[in-house]
């Protein structure tokens, strides 16, 4: 039976009044740090340097990039390491690819349809035993099942407590959203434990369910004693926004109580600064090894030019991550990157 009692958090944040002076020299971030590619996420190697994924504006293919600088993410030179298939599975929509190094070797959790049924979209993986993920073979690793067979994206997994745990969004038929998160613990690098899928969030609140109700897109980040999870609403155009989730980090992660949801976005649209939909984030290291970066995708102008999904002008931008007195992250939406 499926427990739900996450606690809606109003007064949380002890929130800060300006941003506090980094306590290192920070080389300015050259925003967008990449063009035309949504749900951006980077992974930051033991030397420093970036391994760079993000959606395709086509849909049709996964490529890599890699730099030792952020700034120079925008003109190294992509490689392709694999491509959609011609028909069946993964033949469409290739979604929100995220790069994880898991027990040694690499895997990239993205989404994908068939192409006679385009929205029949499901969790996929691919794997590459080479110690660079810029090199060696990308295979298909096969689907990630989950207890229903439903539309399912935006896999994300992270380790804590001894355990690995994935985290994506699913739509559950029984209920009127189009997709909710959802935590399970791993038991394999490509499959999750049935017995322990925990309901993580719903799209409840009023700036979650503009357009469309939906909570997808996590990014978790562990600090100051607690598991955060950031998460993405509402339609994607300059409606789409981020949204706060915790627990503490000694709590039973597949318990409903142990999670907390902030009420209001942390970070949204705003036209002042030429941001439109923000969202679908990740987390990475600065240059320095130190300071916490937000990696996220944006468009600079709010009227489409086509549809959410045929407009291919969501560019990936970075961002400093500020901390408030109580730990908590403070995103400071009223502000430029």
């Amino acid at each position: 039976m499926l427990r739900t009692s996450l606690t809606i958090a109003c007064t949380a944040f002890a929130t800060l009044s300006a941003a506090p002076a980094l306590s290192v020299a920070l080389e300015p971030i050259d925003n967008p740090i990449v063009v035309q590619r949504a749900d951006p996420w980077i992974v930051q190697h033991e030397d420093g340097c970036y391994t760079f994924i993000g959606t395709s504006p086509k849909f049709d293919e996964i490529e890599l990039r890699a730099a030792c600088r952020l700034n120079d993410l925008k003109i190294a030179e992509p490689k392709v390491i694999w491509r959609k298939n011609d028909k069946g599975p993964m033949s469409v929509n290739i979604w929100a690819p995220e790069l994880h190094e898991v027990d040694g070797d690499w895997y990239i959790y993205f989404a994908a349809g068939d192409v006679d049924a385009p929205w029949s979209i499901r969790m996929y993986a691919l794997k590459n035993t080479a110690a660079n993920p810029m090199d060696g073979e990308w295979t298909e690793a096969g689907r990630i099942q989950t207890p229903v067979d439903s539309f399912s994206l935006d896999a994300t997994t992270f380790e804590h407590g001894g355990k690995r745990y994935l985290v994506w969004a699913q739509q559950d038929a029984r209920r009127s959203y189009n997709s909710a998160l959802w935590i399970a613990e791993m038991d394999s690098p490509t499959s999750i434990k049935f017995d322990t899928v925990t309901l993580l969030s719903e799209p409840t609140l009023d700036w979650e369910v503009a357009g469309y109700k939906v909570n997808e897109g996590a990014a978790v980040l562990i600090r100051h004693g607690r598991v955060l999870v950031t998460y993405s609403a509402s339609a994607t155009d300059h409606r789409y926004a981020m949204g706060l989730l915790w627990a503490d980090e000694d709590a039973d992660l597949l318990d409903p109580a142990s999670w907390h949801k902030k009420a209001e976005p942390v970070f949204t649209t705003n036209a002042a600064v030429g941001r439109y939909g923000p969202g679908h984030n990740s987390f990475v290291k600065a240059e320095d090894g130190e300071t916490d970066l937000m990696i996220y995708h944006s468009r600079d102008y709010k009227t489409l030019r086509g549809t959410p999904l045929t407009d291919p002008n969501r560019h990936a931008r970075a961002r400093v991550i500020y901390w408030d007195a109580k730990g908590f992250p403070v995103f400071f939406s009223d502000k430029t990157d």
